[in-house]
This record gives structure tokens, C-alpha cells and sequence, in this order.
């Protein structure tokens, strides 16, 4: 499975955009997806950012924060226009996502959700996010994670 590609590299692939795909062999005894795969890659932690989703008045959105931080939920409403968030059903991110959990990338999502990127992101030249996949982390500018997925940009990490 390590060789195929998922629907969020082959999005970069086909828009030609600058980025390098890392993997790592995913040990399901580890505690967090995020941490592992900053470990397992030897990369600082505030780089590596978890893809979450949430419900936020009814409509699924999706947040991206280090993994050294948590999903401020009442950030991530205001950033779009709402007045409360709830961490959203394992298996409803999954079915609006077409990725399961510890591999939802922010990439090439089956449906269209809206996303919102923790500023922290711009302070580094590249970010990593899952490529769709658990052991499968993307490397690639936050300029163009924000680009790809029509991104807000906003503090939503806490």
C-alpha cells in the first residue's frame, strides 16, 4: 500500500504543485497519529499538522492545527461565520471525507468542506499534513495547502 498514491497526492500531482510525500510504517499501539508521525519522520512537532472535523451549526468543517495543540472549536465556529462547534461523528468525517480517521488529509476530500488553517502554519516555509493514509504524511508550502483546499486562515489552535 505504500506505493499508491491517495486522492490528495494525486490533486498535487495533477496541479503541479511543489511537495514531497514522506512515509512511515504506522504502529497502531501508538497513542496519536500526529505525534507518531512527527516522530517516526524526525520533524519538529509545530510542523506537522492534524486534520480534524467538526460540526459547526450543522455543516461538517474542517480544522488543521499542530499536533502539539488542540482544535479550539469556538475559534474554528467564529472563523466561519458560526456560533458553535462539536467535534463531528468519527464515522461522518470519514463517509464526507472518503478518508478514515488518524488519515484524513485536508487534501482531495470526497466532499467539498470548508477549512480553516491555523495561522501558526505561515511561520514555516513547508508544513506536513496526512496524505490520505495513516504512515502517509505530505510535505508542501502553506500558501498552497490554503490555495488547494480554498483555506481561512485564522488562530484556531489552543
Amino acid at each position: 500500500m505504500a506505493g499508491k498514491g491517495t486522492p490528495a497526492t494525486a490533486l498535487l500531482s495533477k496541479q503541479r504543485i511543489d511537495h514531497k510525500v514522506h512515509t512511515y510504517e504506522h504502529d497502531p499501539r501508538h497513542e496519536s497519529y500526529g505525534t507518531e508521525a512527527a516522530e517516526a519522520l524526525g520533524v519538529a512537532p509545530e510542523r506537522v499538522f492534524k486534520t480534524l472535523v467538526a460540526d459547526v451549526g450543522g455543516q461538517l468543517t474542517v480544522g488543521v492545527v499542530p499536533v502539539t495543540a488542540q482544535l479550539d472549536l469556538k475559534a474554528l465556529a467564529a472563523a466561519v461565520g458560526g456560533k458553535k462547534a462539536r467535534m463531528a461523528d468519527p464515522a461522518a468525517a470519514q463517509r464526507a471525507t472518503g478518508y478514515v480517521v488518524g488519515g484524513i488529509s485536508p487534501l482531495g476530500q470526497r466532499a467539498r468542506l470548508p477549512v480553516v488553517l491555523d495561522a501558526s502554519a505561515q511561520r514555516f516555509d513547508t508544513v506536513l499534513c496526512s496524505g490520505g493514509r495513516r504512515g502517509l504524511e505530505i510535505e508542501l508550502a502553506p500558501a498552497d495547502l490554503v490555495r488547494l483546499t480554498g483555506a481561512t486562515v485564522a488562530a484556531i489552535a489552543c
